[in-house]
């Protein structure tokens, strides 16, 4: 009788569930993309409702439930630090301990009763470290048998970062970081400071790094003052911040603002005010911090292992530019990341962890990826589709039977310059869209990197796009030498691409109408691009539609953004879809096999395969 376990993280952000089957990862999803509320950190009772129906599960064939911490320990850190900084942090003592006196405490009885809310009863929980949970999902989903696993995020229950051995269904902890000194934190400090949102605005602060001045003075004190006055980084990668500059553990806020407007000569950002070289400067500089700490502590990690296989997990994992530096790390021999590296990753991995760690289970079908290249979420049938074209006729609604003749409109829509809201296929695991539950663009077209961010996704206008492109061409556009499924790899355009190399004189918005390739919209200000390699395997419908662009333009490559506004989750479900796509200047929308316009967009024929195209 196979074994069914349900892992799931909630109560701080980003609510998650997987389910395995005997090991295999069955279904995973975010709560965020059922509420509709970005992060949301509530019991994910709809994602564990979608996981059950995904299997035909019943609760009497729940065999566990894994809980991605242990809610002890971290109310333990919580006691202790008060106690380590008093008087200091009073306010924030009474306002944290009637929440933990009244509910996260007890969790493990909190957690009980919502399940019995749900019909489930009886089923034993786990509770696995944090941290334990992120090196699972680093690990047991990977292609290598023996791996070294490092995982750096904010804080689980005391740490904030650990090196372990992989082998087999094995995890053994190496080494720790403990709170309050924590990369993790650091880096949130920062976001924080330059006026994005703790927790969701990280990878802002990574973007807006790339628009400094890795040369200018101002670059170099600014990392000269973090080294000095921030944080000591040890030659083994192991750190100790000044407590003297933060303020996130009394406190409500992260950083003493009148320390860091002294060091750093700037005033702590609000959030709508504008951007100025010097902010980007100093996201520059932190994120060369990060880069040199995480440099070392692999070297660490590897010379403790002796096995060159790097996996990582933790908020810090999802930091695509230091993970790009890495893949050309020397000391690494073979890179694999958790995809959903967060805490929505957490709850994968404790599941795992039960699998594999608890029961003891063999791991299964080495040299392959686990993941099923992050594609763990709901699908949605034509019948579905059918129901939204009856609900909106005002949108003209076009059912292409021939999967060919589709796939020619929608690239031939794209070359003209037309913006498509793509939604195919099972949703996405994790932060990224990977072509089932995305916004699709012409990365020539100078114009679209401003127009999305503008028009569609209603955001700061400095954001990046990162292209799709076929696998097999992905060396022609990158100095990228192997497959990046996930959207997790930063590489340099090709120089021979590069038509301009733009300096930085001009202001800091002006950059961005600087043309640096043949293909501007997916070329950052830095020319590089965080890529995702699609092949015939990870997305066979995706593949196809590339390889349709190429055939029409000569290009095998997209840009591809997350199906969402600002400030929302991706979408989930065909409605999901219709609402976004009317809010926003998309012009077409791909909805399995049926395609819809706006009125001002019946223009748009249906013209078929040119009898040359494959």
């Amino acid at each position: 009788m196979a074994t069914v376990i349900l892992g799931f993280s909630a109560f701080f952000h980003d609510s998650a569930v997987a389910l395995l089957i005997d090991g295999e990862i069955v279904a995973a999803a975010q709560e965020e993309r059922f509420t509709r509320i970005k992060g949301d950190a509530s019991f994910p009772k709809n994602a564990i409702a979608y996981v059950l129906q995904e299997a035909n599960i019943t609760s009497a064939e729940l065999d566990a439930v894994a809980f991605y911490e242990k809610p002890l320990l971290k109310f333990e850190r919580l006691l202790e630090n008060y106690h380590a900084f008093v008087p200091k942090g009073l306010k924030s003592f009474l306002k944290a301990m009637p929440l933990w006196l009244k509910d996260k405490l007890f969790i493990r009885k909190k957690i009980k009763e919502h399940f019995k809310e749900i019909g489930f009863e009886g089923v034993p929980i786990f509770f696995p470290e944090h941290h334990l949970s992120h090196a699972a999902s680093a690990f047991y989903p990977s292609p290598f048998d023996k791996a070294t696993i490092l995982t750096v995020d904010g804080v689980g229950e005391w740490n904030t970062m650990t090196i372990g051995m992989g082998d087999g269904n094995s995890i053994k902890i190496l080494r720790e970081q403990h709170y309050p000194h924590s990369l993790g934190l650091l880096y949130s400090a920062f976001t924080y400071f330059l006026g994005f949102k703790v927790n969701s605005g990280e990878y802002k602060v990574m973007g807006l790094a790339s628009y400094g001045n890795p040369d200018a003075e101002v670059t170099l004190t600014f990392v000269q003052k973090i080294s000095e006055k921030l944080v000591d980084v040890r030659q083994d990668g192991s750190l100790l911040l000044n407590m003297d500059y933060f303020d996130f553990a009394v406190n409500l806020t992260m950083t003493k603002d009148e320390k860091w407007q002294s060091l750093f000569g700037l005033t702590r950002r609000k959030r709508d005010q504008e951007l100025t070289q010097k902010h980007a400067n100093l996201a520059l500089a932190v994120q060369l911090v990060l880069e040199e700490c995480t440099a070392k502590l692999v070297q660490t990690a590897i010379s403790l292992t002796g096995c060159p296989n790097l996996v990582m997990a933790g908020g810090v994992a999802l930091n695509s530019v230091n993970n790009g530096k890495l893949l050309k790390n020397p000391e690494v021999g073979k890179l694999w990341i958790q995809p959903a590296a967060g805490d929505a990753g957490g709850a994968l991995g404790a599941a795992l962890a039960v699998w594999h760690i608890h029961m003891g289970k063999e791991r299964k079908a080495l040299n392959t990826d686990h993941m099923n290249f992050g594609y763990l979420g709901p699908a949605f049938t034509q019948q579905h589709v059918f129901n939204m074209s009856k609900l909106h006729p005002e949108l003209n609604p076009k059912q292409i039977e021939d999967e060919d003749e589709l796939l020619f409109i929608t690239a031939k829509a794209i070359s003209e310059g037309q913006i498509v809201g793509w939604f195919q296929g099972r949703m996405e695991f994790g932060p990224r869209a990977l072509g089932n539950r995305s916004i699709l663009a012409d990365p020539r077209n100078p114009e679209m990197q401003r127009k999305i961010n503008s028009q569609i996704k209603f955001r700061e206008s400095f954001r990046p796009f990162a292209p799709s492109v076929l696998e097999e061409d992905a060396q022609e556009y990158f100095e990228l030498d192997e497959a990046s499924p996930y959207m997790l790899l930063v590489q340099k355009v090709k120089a021979y691409r590069l038509k301009v190399n733009a300096k930085n004189e001009v202001g800091l918005m002006e950059r961005l109408s600087q043309i640096r390739s043949d293909i501007p919209s997916v070329t950052h200000v830095d020319c590089s691009a965080r890529i995702q390699t699609v092949s015939k395997s990870s997305n066979p419908l995706f593949w196809k539609l590339l390889k349709a662009y190429k055939d029409l333009t000569g290009y095998g490559i997209l840009i591809n953004t997350s199906f969402n506004v600002k400030d929302e989750p991706i979408v989930c479900t065909p409605a999901d879809a219709i609402r976004c796509f009317k809010q926003t200047g998309m012009d077409i929308l791909v909805l399995g096999n049926t395609i819809f316009t706006k009125p001002q967009k019946e223009s748009l024929k249906k013209e078929p395969p040119s009898p040359d195209r494959k």
